[in-house]
């Protein structure tokens, strides 16, 4: 948690895929027993299960401070913007067809720890994919 976080875009070589608005729980509403942080890397779970695959998926979050700026490490808000990152290639076109401004999800590390809402597509139709 102390070391610096490199961007996702630096990794990456192409923009976050989308953004939320989230917000985690608390440890009293059974989430985060510590403050969320830069570089956690928490799966992504659709709100609906009205969807053919099971499981989380990996798309991690990448937090933005109050100023929109990237925050580059240590505690992050509780709420907040996060730029989100589909990291499995091969289930972007499934994310592609599923993932709309108003798409509701959850951050899971282990267990529900914060909700999301998407509201702005990035990169999510352009990203590269690995062959």
């Amino acid at each position: 948690m102390s070391e610096k976080h490199i961007p996702y875009k630096e990794r990456l070589n192409h923009p976050e895929d989308f953004k939320v608005r989230y917000c985690f729980y608390s440890d009293d509403e059974e989430g985060r027993k510590s403050p969320p942080f830069q570089g956690i890397r928490s799966d992504f779970w659709y709100e609906s299960e009205n969807h053919t695959m099971d499981g989380n998926f990996i798309i991690w979050p990448e937090f933005e401070s109050k100023n929109g700026e990237l925050i580059e490490s240590g505690i992050v808000l509780n709420e907040g913007i996060a730029r989100m990152w589909i990291i499995n290639d091969k289930l972007r076109a499934y994310h592609q067809e599923r993932i709309k401004i108003g798409t509701k999800g959850y951050f899971i590390e282990g267990i529900r720890t914060g909700e999301c809402e998407v509201i702005d597509i990035v990169g999510l139709m352009s990203n590269p994919t690995k062959k």
